[in-house]
């Protein structure tokens, strides 16, 4: 997924502010989603990230601020392109898997006819048909997320709005979502989507905004991302490596967390500066004659990203 950078962005916000009374949700928050790609919108739970995607979608005005939604000012033009999928997930109890699906296409302008025929074809291609005459409430709980994410889809829409669509499914149904995503960009569609698990977005997102308490704290893509934390190197070894911490390159040398119980040979994690070579570090632990076990290369996660960025008050917020 390589985006034209000259593309005429789906989505566009500058200096959004949103006030409920006194509180500040969403403070200065500017963003371009350009089309083809996959946003994520990553924070903690109470980031502002809800309260933003409705300001997208024209359910919330923004305090102050410019919003611009597939070249226009209210998401309420354009609701036909638009799917969404909102974080309070619900269906309709006694309809039918196929029907609800159906309904919400022709909610969004198409014929009978066509929402049914498109509704079954869903059903199939992501492992539902079997379930199609099924009233939703006899559904278990992944496979009515599942139909209501197909309810969001139904009508082909240009760009697609998911605020949490992992929360509360299990690993099985997590890939069945994530295969969904895929598929949608696979035909060029544009998807925006929120979450506080981070594994989705590194598989699945071209560019990232991290937010927390309202404020972006970081916009860009993964390997962006990768590179506000110092490059890291984990050696194992039974031999004493403290002469490590003295090499050229090197910023921090310590103890690193135990494995899962299986290797009882020392770790040690080594942090070194951006310009730091760690094939020199190799080198120079066989010319002291530090035994190596174990060399590799450490890439950063986005939750550490984020910890950083944030500080321990990223757990408590649920991030993970």
């Amino acid at each position: 997924m390589n985006p034209n950078s000259n593309s005429e962005p789906v989505i566009v916000l500058e200096n959004v502010d949103k006030y409920f009374g006194e509180f500040h949700a969403v403070q200065k928050l500017n963003l371009r989603v350009l089309p083809g790609t996959v946003y994520g919108f990553l924070g903690p739970n109470g980031a502002g990230k809800t309260t933003t995607l409705r300001m997208i979608l024209d359910i919330f005005k923004p305090t102050s601020g410019r919003i611009s939604i597939l070249g226009h000012s209210s998401a309420l033009k354009v609701r036909h392109r638009i799917g969404y999928l909102p974080e309070e997930k619900g269906l309709y109890k006694k309809m039918k898997a196929w029907s609800i699906i159906a309904y919400f296409g022709m909610l969004k302008g198409m014929p009978r006819n066509q929402a049914r025929q498109r509704a079954y074809e869903l059903l199939e291609r992501y492992g539902l048909k079997d379930f199609s005459e099924k009233t939703t409430e006899a559904l278990s709980k992944g496979m009515g997320q599942k139909v209501q994410i197909l309810a969001a889809i139904v009508h082909d829409p240009d760009l697609v709005i998911l605020d949490e669509p992992f929360s509360g499914l299990d690993p099985v149904n997590q890939e069945v979502m994530e295969g969904i995503i895929s598929d949608l960009v696979s035909r060029k569609k544009t998807v925006l989507f929120s979450t506080h698990i981070m594994q989705h977005a590194e598989r699945l997102c071209d560019r990232l905004l991290l937010i927390a308490r309202g404020r972006a704290l970081f916009d860009g893509t993964l390997p962006e991302a990768r590179k506000l934390l110092p490059r890291r190197l984990l050696l194992e070894t039974v031999d004493d490596a403290s002469a490590v911490a003295s090499m050229p390159g090197v910023i921090s040398f310590q103890a690193a967390e135990k494995d899962d119980g299986s290797n009882q040979v020392p770790r040690w994690e080594i942090g070194l500066r951006e310009d730091a070579d760690s094939q020199r570090i190799l080198e120079e632990c066989l010319v002291r004659n530090i035994r190596l076990q174990g060399f590799h290369q450490l890439n950063p996660t986005l939750h550490e990203v984020f910890v950083r960025l944030v500080g321990s008050e990223a757990k408590k917020a649920g991030f993970r």
